[in-house]
């Protein structure tokens, strides 16, 4: 009897041993796919990284994202447009820009920010890589700090019949960490001079050698100017328009009678 005890026990316990243990996953399950996207910056739609965006679109819009970056992180976009088949009369200019928080449009330090399509091209890929996101910086700089950041992907220049055709636009964000580093501390020099205005110098004015003084005539007084061309050009002209002036009255004064 205690024989068959101990092996009900046993069974039991083996039974719970071989139940599996839920899964706890590391890393979260990825973000649904977008398929829509913002006309303006105010109905700009949020993405985040390695979120797939797979948008309709029709050629001339305006198309907003928004996501946001954190200090020691380097956005890194790639956007792919497929274009229509048929239809097309001409090249197509592509641009993809990227604006802080403040409207402020950031550099793009590697990717094709503004590509042209042929006539003939099925597809146009566009890529912007920003510099790393700093956790501070001087009021003056334009330097990507910490916050949410736009996107916006259009057509800069095409014929005006191509206006309308269908395309697809997919694109993709990832966000590969930085030296963070390189990104503390403070400034060792000031980037605006101290001028202090307002200071007065207390070191004397430097003195000018005897030799730097040009001599003057003996008879120019201190008040008279020196001589230059200037001075036959006036006086010549002066001159002239004496000779005119008396001209012009021997022409109009009356003649006496004899």
């Amino acid at each position: 009897m205690r024989i068959k005890q101990l092996a009900a026990v046993g069974a039991v316990i083996f039974g719970v041993a071989a139940v599996p243990a839920p899964a706890f996953a590391d890393d979260p399950s990825p973000a649904p796919a977008v398929n829509t996207a913002g006309t303006s910056f105010l109905t700009a739609v949020s993405i985040t990284a390695n979120q797939p965006v797979q948008v309709g679109a029709v050629t001339g819009d305006y198309l907003y994202w928004q996501f946001n970056a954190e200090a020691g992180q380097r956005p890194d976009l790639t956007a792919t447009v497929a274009l229509p088949d048929k239809g097309r009369s001409g090249d197509e200019s592509w641009i993809v820009e990227v604006f802080d928080g403040l409207r402020r449009r950031q550099a793009c330090v590697a990717g094709e920010q503004s590509p042209v399509a042929a006539k003939d091209a099925a597809q146009v890929t566009l890529g912007c890589r920003l510099r790393q996101v700093r956790s501070w910086a001087e009021p003056q700089d334009g330097d990507p700090l910490p916050g949410t950041y736009y996107v916006r992907l259009s057509s800069t220049k095409l014929p005006e019949g191509d206006l309308g055709l269908p395309l697809k636009v997919s694109l993709s964000l990832a966000t590969p960490k930085g030296d963070l580093d390189a990104d503390q501390g403070e400034l060792a020099k000031p980037l605006v001079p101290d001028n202090q205005p307002g200071t007065v110098l207390t070191t004397p004015a430097p003195k000018v050698s005897p030799s730097a003084e040009t001599d003057k005539s003996t008879f120019s007084a201190d008040w008279l100017p020196d001589f230059s061309g200037r001075w036959f050009w006036t006086a010549g002209g002066g001159i002239l328009a004496a000779l005119t002036g008396l001209f012009g009255f021997s022409l109009t004064r009356r003649r006496r009678r004899a």
